[in-house]
């Protein structure tokens, strides 16, 4: 249950945009540095600039610096639909994250030299706000660049297909050309890459051992089949049927006649059963080779090079507030211990008689809450979810103003990337809504995928949660372009857990079991608070756990063992949801509180989603404001 982007920016720079694309981008641009503007020479043109017009000013400035900033990302660009440096893919050195580093810092000071903060609207203050915050962001990362795990579960060596096939669209033979661009790019970033992991290794920064097989498991699934192996007894690759596919489009559109596709495709199959596949044998090779190294027990980061300090780092950066571990580890306890007796009290609506740890064992292995392994059962399971969101869609209007233009499809994950129990996931769509939001489900083990769970996932990654939230935010016209793309962890995934809270209050839930489900998702998070906390600061190990998880949970093992891999491989992460929820319904409540029945759940709800992924400060801020204009009468 998580919103997916690819090439996180966290490990080299900026982890703020979602629909982030890698660390650094175009050569062309790499150098552009701003240049800041003399203090007094901006001041002169605010003395007379009413807070709109100095707003207006500053809002044009910031789309043109975005519009800089997209330069170094043409995968960025790619994902929100431009066909910009098509051919090209991102730079992911340390040296291109510096010269971003450089040109940003010089942006925010040419801002804070041009425009007046004090005679800013409020709305203008939050811009200046957020431009400058992504920039602490980024100073905040550059110590820690070593410390991720590059090439572990759904690295860049999954990434990298996956956009292809999902971004990179084919429409004309210009783009069908830069495909095979961009295969022959695919060398130079895993090099790129590759340094940055051997370095990290050198320093003893190496993941758990778990991590390298799922890299080398995912590889295989990747350069498996033709042309990576030339046996006709194999399939077709997942690059290569995509290639397959969107050139043959081509020609049954007329675009290009059947010879012109045949070069393009020995072009094809030449790059990727050549440098394309050796620079994956490269990665392969140097993993096989590190993974001797690492630690069979699995360890949190507190057992790397200044572990404490990074783990301190990554729950800032994740819940945009100062919590401590010990703080988010007791605020996690005391959550369990409220919704187990929540739980008891649904347990009860269904009859069963036994404990609630007996209720979960039973909801967790009995057959009749579980699809088959069968394509006609998988059909099943997606058609079930639209029926959920299709019955939430027609209650939306009740509860928001703004509603999404972007459609919302649920497919089933690509089999080169599916794992077995592995969380279902968001990807965006793009801002025009030409390509839709995708609710995907990994479906290869069925028995991950509880039938009480479904329906609580369904409004967590549809509506009203990760696509409506994301979608209205990508559609956004009055605010500067930057802040459509912002995001902070806590911030979506707050509101993705948010809103299967929201759904009850919506009609949803109305099956004591499926109401057991919501409990337990809210559940899996308040657990999350512990387990991450316990993993990374207080030396638990695998199994203490996921043994805390099977206790008080009623999640299927598989994808509770899942989970704790991914706990151990993106430290911090996991505190988001609980944390952002909690910090979103502090907003409501003190709103609700001040306003009485001036209160507006539909105001709200806009106020929310209105200005963008914003830090938990700023999002207390803004909802305040909200509150004394509305009772001001403004």
């Amino acid at each position: 249950m998580q919103l997916m982007h690819l090439f996180p920016r966290a490990s080299l720079l900026l982890s703020l945009f979602v629909l982030a694309a890698c660390d650094s981008g175009s050569s062309s641009q790499s150098s552009a540095v701003a240049t800041p503007q003399p203090a007094a020479e901006a001041s002169s043109s605010t003395d007379v600039d009413s807070p709109e017009a100095e707003t207006a000013r500053l809002t044009a400035w910031l789309d043109e610096q975005y519009e800089i900033q997209l330069d170094f990302s043409p995968m960025t660009r790619t994902q929100l639909g431009e066909k910009v440096d098509y051919d090209q893919l991102d730079r992911f050195s340390i040296e291109a994250a510096d010269e971003e580093l450089a040109w940003l810092e010089a942006s925010v000071a040419e801002m804070r030299a041009q425009f007046d903060y004090d005679n800013l609207t409020a709305d203008g203050k939050i811009s200046y706000d957020m431009w400058a915050f992504t920039l602490e962001q980024a100073q905040a990362s550059v110590p820690w660049r070593n410390h991720g795990y590059i090439f572990g579960r759904g690295g860049p060596h999954a990434q990298l297909p996956t956009f292809m096939i999902t971004y990179h669209a084919v429409e004309t033979e210009q783009d069908l050309a830069d495909y095979i661009a961009r295969l022959r790019e695919v060398d130079r970033i895993f090099t790129e890459l590759l340094d940055i992991a051997q370095s990290a290794s050198d320093q003893g920064i190496r993941q758990p051992a778990f991590g390298y097989e799922f890299a080398l498991a995912e590889i295989e699934r990747v350069t498996s089949g033709v042309p990576f192996n030339t046996d006709d007894q194999t399939p077709n690759s997942p690059l290569w049927t995509d290639f397959q596919t969107k050139t043959e489009a081509l020609v049954a559109a007329g675009t290009i006649s059947d010879a012109e596709a045949q070069d393009y495709l020995n072009e094809a199959r030449e790059v990727l059963a050549g440098e394309v596949l050796a620079s994956y044998e490269s990665i392969k090779s140097w993993l096989e080779t590190d993974r001797q190294f690492a630690t069979e027990q699995s360890q949190g980061v507190w057992a790397l090079p200044n572990g404490e300090d990074y783990y301190n780092y990554r729950l800032a950066q994740m819940t945009t507030l100062e919590l401590t571990a010990e703080e988010i580890h007791n605020t996690g306890l005391q959550e369990v211990a409220r919704l187990l007796a929540e739980m008891e009290a649904v347990k009860e609506q269904t009859g069963f008689a036994g404990t609630l740890q007996e209720f979960f064992v039973f909801v967790r292995e009995d057959e009749q809450f579980y699809y088959q392994n069968t394509d006609e059962d998988r059909q099943a399971y997606l058609d079930i979810n639209n029926e959920y969101l299709d019955a939430i869609n027609e209650r939306l209007p009740e509860f928001f103003g703004r509603l999404p233009k972007a459609p919302l499809v649920v497919r089933r994950v690509e089999p080169f990337r599916e794992q077995d129990g592995a969380a279902q996931h968001y990807f965006p769509g793009s801002p025009d809504g030409s390509r839709p939001g995708v609710f995907y489900s990994h479906m290869s083990d069925m028995s991950s995928l509880a039938k009480w769970q479904i329906e609580d996932i369904a409004y967590h990654e549809g509506n009203p949660g990760h696509h409506m939230q994301i979608s209205i935010q990508q559609e956004l016209t009055d605010i500067p372009r930057f802040r459509t793309q912002y995001w902070t962890t806590a911030y979506v995934e707050g509101w993705g857990l948010y809103s299967e809270w929201l759904a009850k209050e919506m009609g949803g839930f109305q099956d004591p079991y499926s109401d057991f489900g919501r409990l337990a998702g809210e559940m899996w998070r308040a657990i999350r608070l512990v387990v991450d906390t316990g993993i990374h600061a207080m030396q638990w190990t695998e199994q203490q756990a996921v043994d805390y998880f099977l206790e008080n949970s009623p999640i299927p093992e598989s994808a509770v063992r899942s989970e704790v891999q991914r706990y151990f491989a993106t430290p911090g992460q996991a505190t988001a949801y609980k944390i952002g929820m909690m910090n979103i319904q502090e907003a409501r409540a003190r709103a609700e509180q001040r306003m009485g029945d001036q209160f507006d759940i539909r105001g709200f709800h806009d106020t929310v989603l209105g200005a963008g992924g914003l830090p938990m400060p700023m999002l207390h801020a803004h909802v305040d404001r909200w509150v004394e204009d509305t009772l001001a009468g403004n």
